[in-house]
């Protein structure tokens, strides 16, 4: 293993506020429901490789921009379809070498919320 191997940078996004249409009846895909993700990603740089320059990180700003943009244009009956989905796009579009997701949803009259979590690693093909 080494050293860089052994160094576990990583970023949080918290609670990004999404509205999507999702759920298992047709009925309830019908208007778009308040979801919210929170995010936390392993670059493929760490610290010491960035120069203090926002070009060679990941820019948590688009990363968001891109996770609103992807969530508005599904439709998916689960939130774990929606969650692993979510989750194999971030690491094609940016340069994580690992993320894990949790997405929540606001659905059921007596709990504050119910939550999906997947963890998923850049395929090295």
């Amino acid at each position: 293993m080494t050293q860089k191997d052994k160094i576990s940078d990583l970023i949080h996004i918290e609670q990004i506020e999404v509205f999507a249409h999702i759920g298992v009846p047709d009925d309830e895909r019908s208007q778009p429901q308040r979801l919210t993700i929170s995010i936390t990603f392993w670059p493929t740089k760490h610290g010491l490789e960035l120069g203090d320059d926002i070009g060679r990180t990941v820019d948590y700003a688009a990363v968001c921009a891109e996770t609103k943009n992807f969530v508005h244009n599904r439709s998916d009956r689960l939130i774990e379809t929606l969650a692993d989905a979510l989750a194999s796009h971030l690491l094609e579009v940016f340069e994580i070498r690992r993320i894990t997701i949790e997405l929540r949803k606001f659905i059921l009259p007596d709990v504050d919320f119910v939550s999906v979590t997947v963890t998923r690693d850049r395929s090295t093909k």
